[in-house]
């Protein structure tokens, strides 16, 4: 953790979380984390709460403007689709499962945030579903994100982000997109992922 100069009456906590053999664990492993750590910690400090991928680098402003009860950023690889087009899962197995003729948009996991009690109700559920799935001997298609675009299709996000509210790195940036305010950076897979990125 590098040292960053905070102002008067802030304070950075480390929550450490266990590693796991394969990402995609670890990806479904922070919806528990989350959740432990704001039943242990977190609500005794905070009334609201953003989560951002590690990997996740700011550019621009990233203001008042994105904060709200509950908010959720398109996808940058789906935003321009039509529903049909969006990797929703698609098992009835799965408890991450959105039937076909059903789906507003397609949010990306890797950044969303909101008000404290909202962001539990959302993780937890997340946690618990994921968990059910597990029970079942199956794995939604793409872990978290599919549960938490489930959570989000029958739980409106308040406020609804652009993609320059996460690009990446390694993506051209389309004529629509203005100002990216986060992007996500490139990465050799098989150097930061258990699995080497499998």
């Amino acid at each position: 953790m590098p040292k960053i100069e905070l102002g008067k009456k802030r304070k950075i906590s480390l929550v450490t979380v266990p590693s796991a053999n394969r990402w995609q664990d670890i990806v479904l492993g922070r919806m528990k984390w989350a959740t432990v750590t704001i039943d242990k910690q977190i609500r005794n400090e905070a009334d609201y709460l953003f989560m951002m991928d590690i990997d996740s680098v700011f550019h621009n402003r990233f203001g008042a403007e994105s904060l709200s009860q509950l908010s959720a950023v398109l996808h940058r690889g789906y935003y321009k689709v039509t529903r049909d087009m969006f990797p929703y899962e698609r098992r009835p197995k799965s408890k991450a499962y959105i039937p076909a003729d059903e789906g507003d948009y397609y949010y990306t996991a890797a950044v969303w945030g909101g008000y404290l009690e909202d962001m539990y109700k959302l993780v937890k559920y997340c946690y618990m579903q994921s968990e059910e799935d597990a029970k079942n001997n199956i794995e939604a298609v793409w872990q978290e994100e599919s549960h938490l675009n489930r959570y989000l299709l029958y739980n409106k996000p308040t406020k609804v982000l652009s993609s320059e509210y996460l690009w990446s790195d390694f993506d051209p940036l389309p004529g629509d997109i203005k100002v990216v305010r986060i992007s996500q950076l490139v990465k050799n897979y098989a150097e930061v992922r258990p699995n080497g990125g499998q």
